[in-house]
């Protein structure tokens, strides 16, 4: 029992400050989300197919997080501060010349990306004017998931919880001046997201630069190891391509079905990506934690905190079931006046209740494995769950069977997630201790 607890407070250790980092993000997407939809349905419409385009740049770089996690928490786990806030550096380097090239390539393509997932051309128009502007925010992004991870390395939760929050309130503010203060429409929340971006990037790049000097690591781009981190990555890289692409496909459909099924499409996104999001602090204590005890050799120790997070992942799960079960049929309201869309989400919110339960399990062994460096296994099984998936959702636009079933079908992709890591984590094939993920 005494083990037991102990294990609780790890977890909850890592996992309280790093929900409420966690949710800052999805929480500004949620602000511009009720901010824009308030302006009306195309508007709507126009920032679901550019959150689309702009989460999919970033979430493919989702790595930089993750691998500097699991890597710098290994060498600190082992003792070597110096390895692992170089290699926190050159995380940080990585991330500003990938952010730069993305950031121009996401603006280049923002007509045509910007088409391919509107409904209309109005809402094109509308995504395309986001767009371009929220590119400038691309490689802000990219440093903030850099730092971050670095920082959740060392389990320092605080830092990166302070600096998004501040950003977060940020955003609101300037989007609510930009927006109804300045009338600039949905021109406004970008530039809010692009200041509050670069506002969040420049504190935490500030801070790890520090931190790294304090242990003599150096701060100099340091082209092996950015390679090397480049490397380490692409089975990360292919994990996040085939969970975007699942949004994509839902996008594309709901593009199909209408203005309103895309508008409505945005809310269910954005609040299934705050839930998400707030699931995940279970998952990054996944990360952080099996990462130290896999570096330290503790192979018991790391079962002992899979299978408690398992639990935690269940319970909150659940939690989130019933919050936004109860929530549902008032919930559309604070995002769109369109009664249309207000209808079409009450149904689909309910579907997404359900499925939070296996979300959590699916969260929590998404992270250890993570965090054990299994990305070669997590590249594979997410091929596995998209080929799956797909035939689902391209058979809900065929049909015309409705945006409530474009959720149900989410929820067969989840199933599918839940199947190939609960396989996994049954064997040891992923615990490899020491300092490195990989012998």
């Amino acid at each position: 029992m005494f083990a037991q607890r102990d294990v609780d407070r790890q977890i909850v250790r890592v996992a309280i400050p790093a929900f409420f980092a966690l949710i800052t993000e999805p929480l500004m997407l949620l602000a511009d989300t009720a901010i824009v939809g308030h302006l009306g349905t195309p508007e709507l419409g126009g920032l679901s197919a550019a959150s689309v385009v702009l989460g999919t740049v970033v979430g493919l770089c989702i790595f930089l997080a993750y691998g500097s996690t699991s890597a710098v928490a290994r060498h600190h786990g082992a003792g070597d501060e110096r390895t692992a806030f170089g290699l926190a550096m050159s995380s940080l380097w990585l991330a500003l010349l990938l952010g730069v090239g993305l950031g121009l390539l996401t603006a280049g393509a923002s007509g045509l990306l910007s088409r391919a997932l509107s409904s209309s051309d109005r809402v094109a128009g509308l995504a395309q004017d986001y767009l371009v502007i929220s590119a400038l925010a691309v490689p802000a992004m990219l440093l903030i998931l850099a730092a971050t991870g670095a920082m959740r390395g060392v389990l320092d939760l605080r830092t990166p919880l302070i600096a998004t929050i501040a950003a977060n309130l940020l955003n609101v503010c300037l989007a609510l001046l930009f927006v109804y203060g300045f009338d600039w429409g949905i021109r406004g929340a970008a530039s809010a997201t692009v200041v509050a971006q670069w506002f969040a990037a420049v504190w935490l790049v500030v801070v790890v630069v520090r931190r790294a000097r304090v242990v003599n690591a150096s701060a100099r781009p340091r082209i092996a190891e950015i390679l090397d981190s480049g490397r380490q990555g692409v089975p990360l890289i292919v994990r996040t391509i085939t969970l975007r692409a699942s949004l994509v496909l839902g996008t594309l459909v709901a593009a199909r079905l209408g203005d309103v099924p895309l508008a409505a499409n945005q809310v269910a996104a954005a609040i299934v990506t705050f839930l998400a999001f707030g699931l995940d602090a279970i998952a990054i204590a996944g990360q952080t934690l099996t990462g130290r005890t896999l570096g330290a050799g503790d192979a018991a120790g790391t079962r002992d905190l899979t299978r408690r997070m398992i639990v935690w992942g269940i319970s909150t799960g659940l939690v989130a079931a019933i919050v936004l079960a109860v929530s549902a049929p008032w919930l559309p309201q604070l995002f769109t006046s369109d009664r249309a869309v207000q209808d079409a989400l009450v149904p689909a919110l309910l579907v997404v209740a359900v499925i939070q339960p296996l979300s959590g399990i699916v969260f929590v062994l998404d992270g250890v494995l993570i965090g054990a460096g299994d990305g070669a296994y997590l590249a594979k099984a997410g091929l596995v769950v998209l080929v799956a998936y797909a035939p689902l959702v391209l058979f809900v636009g065929w049909t015309d069977a409705g945006f409530t079933w474009l959720w149900v079908a989410y929820g067969a992709f989840i199933a599918a997630r839940l199947v190939t890591l609960w396989l996994r984590q049954r064997s040891d094939a992923w615990m490899v201790l020491g300092a490195t993920s990989r012998p």
